[in-house]
């Protein structure tokens, strides 16, 4: 059999079944400390029980879930010490990585940058905050390969991995999130300006805005594992 009749599609399933769960613990619908049941998951993704386990495999490598012997998989639920160290050490790498793009950033990469900075502010008028953060996380993503530091990247996006649903409810709160999208604004004008102090100081300022948040939620909720879906 030559490549032309491989099965593609089912070597994708997967991974496309790894994407959406990422974007259901991401958005709420898997909450932190949830069992996954296989047979359920299986219907609602439209995959069999194989990629499924694959996708879990996955997951649990990128700290998002845990695979408990006898047990099953659930969501990693982070508790309060985990939420402000992981906090910590990503504002410290995004504020690195702005430095680093203020140094190589083009006019391309900041066309490309107002471009999505444009439909973010779409996003947040129409209140949509599922689409606003993922082109929010395209943002912080492209910010970093401007860095173009491959291992700053990686080591961004694998601590990142674990804290996608935390940002994303640090924006449930209409203040906070009219004061993300204006962080943004400043954000961009500062890597337009190739300030790199100014922008390492806003991106860290960002992060210690959403940990806050999200540690009054986890608070409020009075669970100190979870937070509300």
């Amino acid at each position: 059999m030559d490549g032309s009749d491989s099965p593609i599609a089912r070597l994708t399933l997967p991974e496309a079944a790894a994407e959406r769960l990422r974007l259901l613990i991401t958005e709420g619908g898997l909450a932190p400390g949830a069992r996954l049941n296989e047979r359920e998951l299986c219907e609602r993704l439209g995959v069999s029980r194989t990629p499924l386990r694959e996708a879990f495999r996955m997951l649990a490598s990128e700290g998002l879930i845990v695979q408990l012997p006898n047990r099953g998989a659930q969501v990693v639920a982070l508790g309060e010490d985990d939420v402000r160290q992981a906090f910590d050490v990503m504002g410290a790498l995004e504020g690195l990585a702005g430095e680093l793009a203020c140094e190589r950033v083009t006019e391309a990469d900041l066309v490309l940058l107002r471009g999505l900075q444009a439909e973010m502010e779409t996003a947040h008028a129409r209140h949509d905050l599922p689409a606003y953060y993922r082109i929010n996380r395209a943002v912080h993503e492209r910010m970093a390969g401007i860095a173009a530091n491959p291992i700053l990247a990686q080591t961004m996006s694998a601590l990142n991995a674990r804290l996608h649903a935390l940002r994303f409810r640090s924006n449930v709160n209409r203040a906070k999130w009219d004061r993300a999208i204006a962080e943004h604004r400043e954000m961009l004008g500062a890597l337009a300006a190739r300030d790199g102090s100014r922008l390492r100081e806003l991106l860290v300022g960002h992060l210690w805005a959403k940990r806050q948040a999200v540690l009054e939620e986890m608070k409020k909720m009075d669970l100190p594992g979870t937070l509300p879906t």
